[in-house]
């Protein structure tokens, strides 16, 4: 900075300035009229703030556009940030991709692993980390590519390997969602990214699914079921409705998972629960958990939905591919549905049964988020100036100007002006969507689930272990129906490739809607389809429900391992021994374990209760 600008700057508001410059006013009187008059005077003469000095134009981004400026060359000297990389749409979408994990890791392993009896604890947390971590190396392999990758039919993409380093460093693009004069979906972040981020998804599907046969399905039933059934019903589902198959071209709406992860997950996880039923002293145990429900740690089944909770921002907000202002009002959509559904859950438990349930409230919160989770964006004009849309469809040499995934428009400010985007006014943004959708969040999965399911043959024969069917599969499906319903004439316009189309109350009539169910019939019939299949198919390998020792005994016979050391430096409690000891029996409880069938003898002639 020059000595001139340096003698114009106030030593208070410029770090420019001279700082041994002193400005020497007289003493300041206390009373306050001369006060007055002091700062008056002062704000007279005191010199304007000062800008600090201008910035040269810059030719790229970062080190990028120093190297390019001097001469270097860039696509050689920096290829980790080629030119169309959007690095913030990238950190987000990174961001995103882990709120998602988080959900799964630890989310519900903590709430499954709290929310089920003592004896289960550690084999329901066990089930969502295999189902997890299997899941990740069965998506790199294959199942990416079956779900985003090139068309192979109506409903399912070409297999594929999603691990050459020149396949993860490339621009990501969804081939299969091109459209008329529409280009295909090309977010501004790597194969990589959308690799990972659309992963957390596919791992969430199936540890959601665990949660309806927790403490009832064989273990190694369950290792070979997560594989396949990824792989054969999910991936058909993210790619019919996601990655360019028939039904996102039909037209039918699915904006962060309520149909691809919610609806396949509660529909697939009662068909699991439905093949390996409980027979003998065990044929009543549904409606024994239903009635005597008791979690083994209240507390850490609340932090465990807390982190679901927050980690629904990832969920949703990273359903645009892209940091934008729909990404915003997807995650305060969210939150507000799951807030006022779990209020609308709460406030039912007490008219009805004149307490507050804890349990419940967290599962009216689940419901609020599955419930908004299909139209979360779909309350939202995203603002597009219509001659800017025109011109869009007009131009499409400029791919890095627009991305699209399921219609919604990321705008790249080198191909498209700012001064060309509107703002959605609050006409066109209607903010009470996701309080309605949450009111039906609340209401609808807990009369489904406190009222119908008792009155049902089906549902009660059915041992749905956490009641996933109606905190996924209905709030899903009630999702996507309400979706059809509020989604405005304007966003549909941008997100579907069907033009025409508009929610009811927009007098759209039926059709949106229709196509809403007619999508959830397709996703209900499949999974209901392939999941027996895939069942049955194990079943003759290995049983697919647990023997009855197991069933009786819980972790311990299952894993050899307890959640809580009760005895001694971290030694399990043996309640054959103790208790054998206690009243005499047993030798002072000094002999072995023994095999499962000399410990159920022990425990039944010393008397001691077994916990179903």
């Amino acid at each position: 900075m020059n000595q001139q600008i340096r003698r114009r700057c106030h030593p208070a508001c410029c770090k420019y300035a001279n700082p041994i410059v002193v400005f020497h006013q007289p003493a300041v009187s206390l009373f306050p009229r001369n006060l007055i008059g002091r700062l008056a005077q002062a704000k007279q003469t005191s010199p304007a703030p000062c800008l600090p000095p201008p910035i040269p134009p810059c030719t790229g981004t970062g080190k990028a556009g120093d190297m390019a400026a001097s001469g270097g060359a860039y696509a050689a000297d920096l290829p980790a940030v080629p030119e169309w990389l959007n690095k913030g749409d990238n950190a987000w979408q990174l961001t995103a991709a882990t709120l998602v994990g988080i959900q799964s890791m630890p989310g519900l392993v903590v709430l499954y692993g709290s929310i089920v009896k003592k004896k289960w604890a550690v084999n329901s947390a066990f089930m969502a980390l295999y189902a997890y971590a299997s899941s990740l190396l069965v998506w790199v392999l294959v199942g990416f590519r079956m779900a985003f990758g090139e068309r192979l039919l109506p409903f399912w993409g070409k297999a594929g390997v999603a691990l050459s380093q020149g396949y993860l460093v490339r621009r990501a693009a969804l081939s299969a969602t091109a459209h008329g004069d529409t280009p295909r979906t090309e977010p501004f972040y790597p194969e990589a990214t959308l690799v990972l981020f659309q992963f957390e998804f596919a791992a969430i599907t199936l540890v959601l699914l665990a949660g309806s046969v927790l403490g009832r399905m064989n273990i190694k039933a369950w290792m070979a079921f997560t594989p396949l059934w990824l792989l054969l019903s999910y991936t058909v589902g993210a790619f019919s409705l996601w990655g360019g198959g028939f039904l996102y071209h039909w037209g039918v709406i699915d904006y962060s998972g309520g149909y691809v992860i919610h609806l396949s997950s509660g529909v697939a996880g009662f068909t699991a629960a439905y093949w390996p039923p409980p027979d003998g002293q065990f044929c009543n145990m549904l409606g024994y958990d239903r009635e005597r429900f008791s979690p083994n740690n209240i507390l850490l089944m609340i932090a465990g939905g807390g982190l679901l909770w927050l980690g629904w921002a990832g969920f949703n907000g990273g359903a645009p591919y892209a940091a934008n202002i729909a990404a915003s009002v997807a995650v305060l959509n969210t939150n507000v549905s799951a807030a006022t559904s779990l209020l609308t859950w709460t406030c039912l438990d007490v008219i009805f049964f004149s307490k507050p349930s804890v349990i419940g409230a967290v599962q009216g919160m689940m419901t609020g988020l599955v419930c908004i989770t299909p139209g979360a964006d779909d309350m939202l004009l995203i603002g597009l100036d219509p001659s800017l849309e025109r011109s869009y469809e007009k131009s499409k040499t400029n791919t890095t100007a627009a991305s699209r995934r399921n219609g919604i428009y990321s705008l790249s400010s080198s191909g498209l002006p700012r001064s060309r985007r509107r703002r959605a006014s609050p006409a066109t943004v209607p903010t009470w969507a996701a309080v309605i959708m949450g009111v039906f969040a609340g209401s609808v999965p807990w009369f489904t689930m406190m009222i119908l399911h008792k009155k049902s043959e089906l549902l009660m024969r059915v041992d749905d272990t956490l009641a996933v069917f109606h905190t996924h599969a209905v709030a899903g499906l009630l999702g996507g129906v309400l979706t059809g319903l509020l989604a405005t004439p304007e966003l549909l316009r941008i997100e579907s490739p069907v033009p025409g189309l508009r929610g009811a109350f927009y007098g759209g009539g039926a059709r949106q809607v229709g196509k809403q169910l007619a999508g959830a019939a397709f996703v209900v019939v499949w999974n209901v389809v392939v999941t027996s299949l895939i069942l049955l198919a194990i079943g003759l390998v290995t049983p697919l429900r647990m023997p009855d020792e197991q069933l009786m005994i819980g972790d311990d016979a299952a894993h050899g391992e307890e959640a809580y050391a009760l005895w001694g430096d971290g030694e399990k409690f043996d309640a054959t021994r103790h208790d054998a000891a206690r009243v005499g029996g047993g030798g002072g409880g000094v002999e072995r374990d023994g095999t499962v069938e000399q410990r159920l003898s022990r425990m039944g002639a010393a008397g001691v209760t077994i916990q179903l």
